[in-house]
């Protein structure tokens, strides 16, 4: 008899060069649905080096669609969030950059519009190794439609060696800036490889990445997506 044992396949290795460090909020009773200007501003004026480190991202901050029997509202400035003892802030980062962001926001008080929140001790997150990822915010033309978003994104990521095989927009949501209305869609992509869904969370995608626009987070899958897209 011939018997050999497989070998167990390792985990697959994530680069760690690039981290998620997330801060709990404190002290923070309600948020504006429209915050992301409002929050990138007041961190960079905390942490100047966030708007020149170029992989350097700031997540908004999301609550759950329902708590307590409390939905959240509709997007806008004027529409507020109610974070929970679990919400956090999540800010990517090179993670050379670590420790110098753990001091300048640990403890550290920020004014979000007519809102405040203060920031608890940061814990690193890595990267995940889902190959189903999301973005809330990719960067759209203003009188771009699906299938053009859809085109322009496939080409901009062709040129970097990723395939889109399976992808999902949604509706065009404007993010509010002293300039005017910035217009994004939502974007989800399927069957992804392991190297092309490390190099998506490693750079995202488009412009506006400290206000929370082109960052990939792991997503459940392309179903639910696709029915909350129609």
């Amino acid at each position: 008899m011939f018997w050999q044992e497989s070998e167990s396949e390792s985990p697959p290795q994530v680069p760690a060069d690039v981290i998620d460090v997330m801060f709990p909020l404190q002290a923070c009773k309600s948020l504006p649905v429209d915050h992301a200007h409002a929050l990138s501003t007041a961190l960079i004026g905390a942490v100047s080096w966030l708007a020149e480190e170029p992989r350097a991202a700031i997540h908004t901050i999301h609550v759950a669609g329902s708590q307590n029997g409390w939905e959240r509202p509709a997007h806008g400035r004027e529409q507020q969030l109610l974070p929970s003892r679990r919400t956090k802030l999540g800010i990517r980062i090179p993670r050379a950059r670590l420790d110098d962001l753990k001091v300048a926001l640990e403890g550290r008080r920020l004014e979000i519009g007519a809102s405040g929140l203060t920031l608890g001790p940061g814990k690193e997150r890595p990267l995940s190794t889902e190959r189903t990822l999301f973005a809330r915010y990719v960067v759209a033309d203003a009188d771009e439609d699906e299938e053009r978003f859809l085109r322009r994104i496939a080409d901009e990521l062709a040129q970097r060696g990723i395939q889109i095989r399976k992808a999902v927009c949604g509706k065009t949501v404007s993010l509010s800036t002293p300039t005017g209305p910035l217009p994004t869609r939502s974007l989800m992509l399927a069957e992804l490889s392991l190297e092309e869904a490390i190099a998506l969370q490693r750079q995202g995608i488009g412009t506006h990445q400290t206000m929370g626009c082109g960052i990939f987070l792991p997503h459940k899958g392309i179903e639910a997506v696709a029915k909350a897209a129609r």
